[in-house]
């Protein structure tokens, strides 16, 4: 995974239904990003051998929205979520796991990268 600025666009699984949209920042370990209400930070591995990639975020809400419910809700608490994904040198595609509330959550995403992050 290349130290990069990426958009990123997710779309639940599983029968649920939602979408959303980014930025995200993969740094030497490390993911930031966000949304227009909602903030990621977190970390990942990578495995150049496959080119495969697991890790961590929490996705918090930052601001609320009076017209339009955030992907994971408007949550007032953390969101943990587990993701993995496979990349390339301009792309990758995430599959992650959030755990709202009591409930899972299963999404894809998809990522293209803008710039290197150096």
């Amino acid at each position: 995974m290349k130290n990069a600025l990426y958009s990123i666009h997710v779309d639940l699984l599983d029968g649920r239904s939602g979408k959303g949209s980014g930025v995200v920042v993969f740094r030497d370990g490390q993911i930031l990003g966000g949304d227009a209400y909602l903030f990621y930070v977190g970390s990942y591995m990578v495995n150049p051998d496959n080119r495969t990639f697991k890790g961590e975020v929490t996705v918090m809400q930052h601001t609320p929205s009076p017209d339009m419910s955030p992907l994971f809700g408007n949550q007032k608490q953390p969101i943990g979520i587990g993701v993995s994904g496979t990349f390339d040198d301009h792309s990758a595609t995430m599959n992650g796991t959030a755990l709202v509330g009591t409930a899972s959550q299963i999404f894809r995403a998809t990522l293209r990268r803008l710039a290197n992050a150096t």
